[in-house]
């Protein structure tokens, strides 16, 4: 056997080894390393999805002004118009628009028109390694927290909870967006005016952890399936509309009996607007909270500016932050896009 055969096959031999060894790839790197989008910058082109609920013109005329004021353009997904049921579209084609949109070099952000429902059924449908290999700002919230949650934890790329195209593009609002995705700024978010909107403390301290969250009632429909991120040591922040407290109270144990509430370092519930105690004796929400967050000794509290409201931060799923329950601070400890 030549040298240069021992010196190739010892290559051979250690390149196996490490396909083998937990945490490495062929190339011997690590697997799975979270990818951060590029930031956005004036004069990009900002494209508009319809991957839920129904949109019209209207939803569009107005969306098409709130973004282009940022200084940015826009571009269509070809099925922002359609109707299929209550869905903006077949399963099909309202995933090949997201698709197209990772796939499109002109585009540098993908915002979604509006929630509603309809994200969950096309994850089977979405090319998670191509939009791994075009890494873009993917925006929303409500049921958009699906395509959130699913590309973070397939894809791997940092996702953000923040404004869909028709929100309320107030300056709260903007000053936060800007300042994440444009500038890159690693920013501390708090309350816009105590007073108005107050915080509840769960349980004081201060946690450190990845970001994962979204709307409470899509998320714990996701629960048991491939499309949700490891919770270990995670911040788990949650936010809900039109739910009666009891309905919280059950998808927190689900979240509880799914073995996700053990594993996380701390937690917020931003807004729940318009939930009701319902017809029956009930609990108050905090009691709720109270009773599934308190025994898990972390962190925690109630009415953070996340959720359907005006005022909204830009929240940047997969990166790491340090909140402080004391006083209803959520810092990032890093910036959430490259700035190359």
């Amino acid at each position: 056997m030549t040298i240069k055969r021992r010196q190739f096959l010892r290559t051979c031999g250690l390149t196996t080894l490490a396909t083998q060894i937990p945490g490495f790839t062929a190339q011997g790197k690590p697997p799975n390393t979270i990818r951060k989008p590029p930031r956005l910058q004036v004069g990009d082109t900002v494209g508009l999805i319809a991957p839920a609920g129904i949109v019209d013109t209207k939803d569009i005329e107005a969306a098409h002004k709130s973004i282009t004021q940022l200084g940015l353009k826009v571009k269509l997904g070809a099925h922002i118009l359609d109707h299929y049921g209550y869905l903006a579209g077949k399963d099909a084609d309202r995933a090949d628009d997201l698709n197209s949109m990772f796939s499109d070099h002109s585009i540098k952000a993908i915002i979604a028109m509006r929630g509603g429902w309809g994200c969950n059924r096309i994850l089977p449908l979405l090319n998670y390694s191509l939009i791994r290999s075009h890494p873009k700002i993917l925006m929303g919230y409500s049921d958009i927290t699906t395509l959130l949650l699913a590309i973070n934890a397939r894809s791997h790329l940092i996702t953000f909870h923040g404004p869909v195209a028709t929100s309320t593009w107030n300056q709260f609002t903007v000053d936060y967006f800007q300042r994440i995705l444009f500038n890159g700024e690693a920013v501390t978010m708090q309350n816009l005016n105590p007073s108005e909107v107050r915080v509840e403390i769960i349980a004081p301290g201060k946690a450190r952890g990845k970001l994962v969250g979204g709307n409470l009632s899509v998320l714990s429909a996701m629960v048991g399936s491939p499309y949700l991120p490891s919770w270990n040591k995670s911040i788990l922040f949650v936010e809900e509309i039109g739910e009666d407290v009891y309905r919280i109270d059950r998808m927190l144990t689900q979240l509880k009996t799914a073995g996700i509430l053990n594993q996380i370092a701390g937690f917020i519930f931003g807004q729940c607007t318009n939930c009701s105690l319902g017809d029956e004796p009930s609990f108050t929400l905090i009691q709720v909270l109270q009773d599934h967050i308190l025994p898990l000794g972390i962190p925690a509290w109630y009415g953070s500016m996340i959720g359907h409201i005006k005022d909204k931060f830009t929240l940047p799923i997969g990166v790491e932050v340090e909140i402080n329950a004391d006083v209803g601070i959520i810092q990032m400890l890093e910036a959430a896009v490259s700035l190359v």
